[in-house]
């Protein structure tokens, strides 16, 4: 059996980091990723978004949380998981599909936004990972 998911897209909303109770790193993201289809009625291309809930745990969680902001670009390989539990407020069950995020490539040419008070090692560092992959999308496998 395989469960493998690879995505690129923009991500909808700053990361969220929170940490467990044994203090391990976790960030969550909605990723929108264009869906192209050929409208019926006019007989063109048109693209609809789908939001993908994404969750990366440990180290690259904080790598996330730290290099990537809303509207930046990133692949992301992973597998698909569902779970569900008890709203309990509401008194219903919920059902939640996301990614479980083994890998994140951030794909920008640059970060997004930089502090101008953050030390110029840390820019540096951020130009690294962010310049680390030039990917084309003619490169691409899939």
């Amino acid at each position: 059996m395989l469960n493998k998911v690879v995505l690129i897209g923009r991500l909808v909303r700053d990361p969220e980091l929170r940490y467990t109770n044994n203090n391990i790193p976790v960030v969550s993201f909605t990723l929108a990723v264009n869906r192209p289809f050929v409208s019926q009625s006019q007989g063109q291309g048109d693209n609809n978004a789908d939001f993908i809930s994404c969750t990366v745990w440990r180290k690259q969680a904080e790598n996330v949380s730290k290099y990537v902001n809303k509207g930046s670009m990133v692949a992301v390989e992973g597998r698909l998981q569902s779970r569900d539990y008890m709203d309990e407020k509401n008194n219903v069950r919920r059902y939640v599909t996301e990614v479980i995020c083994d890998s994140v490539v951030f794909l920008d040419s640059k970060p997004q936004t930089e502090t101008t008070n953050a030390p110029s090692q840390e820019k540096d560092k951020k130009e690294d990972v962010a310049n680390h992959i030039d990917i084309i999308e003619d490169d691409l496998p899939f």
